[in-house]
């Protein structure tokens, strides 16, 4: 085969990122949640390769004011287990989002994300902050406008 015919596949030495901020002010979860996802892995780059870890930085800020439908906020449940027998416990969408906002969107993205090793790298680069301040500045971040709201 010719060089000019060749698929190229990216390695992870030679992948550029970028740190984008997302400001989740009145976006909806799972609209919001996806377009990370895809931008964690990198496949919004023309070098996506499926088992390299292509993706960007992306720091989310005013997860607070994140929103769901009028009803889905009361019916939306998160689940854990204590690891006990009978160790169930339930957190209802609005508690969790008054008690730890950044862990909604966090545990949206996750679940978005391959259940691997690689999906456990690719988690590490999302930050969410509850306000709008963040410490990343020094990374000089653009802002990303997301499509869907």
């Amino acid at each position: 085969m010719t060089p000019e015919k060749m698929t190229v596949s990216a390695k992870a030495p030679e992948v550029e990122r970028n740190w984008w901020v997302v400001d989740a002010s009145g976006q909806t979860l799972g609209r919001l949640a996806s377009q990370i996802a895809s931008i964690l892995r990198g496949k919004h780059k023309p070098i996506f390769t499926p088992h390299v870890d292509c993706g960007d930085f992306v720091v989310v800020v005013n997860a607070e004011k994140i929103s769901l439908a009028a009803k889905r906020a009361e019916q939306k449940r998160y689940y854990r287990h204590t690891g006990y027998p009978g160790g169930l416990r339930e957190t209802s969408f609005r508690d969790m989002n008054e008690q730890h906002p950044e862990r909604v969107i966090e545990i949206a993205v996750r679940r978005m994300l391959p259940k691997n090793s690689l999906g456990r790298r690719v988690i590490t680069k999302l930050k969410v902050y509850a306000g709008d301040v963040h410490p990343h500045s020094a990374q000089q971040p653009q802002t990303l406008e997301l499509k869907y709201k």
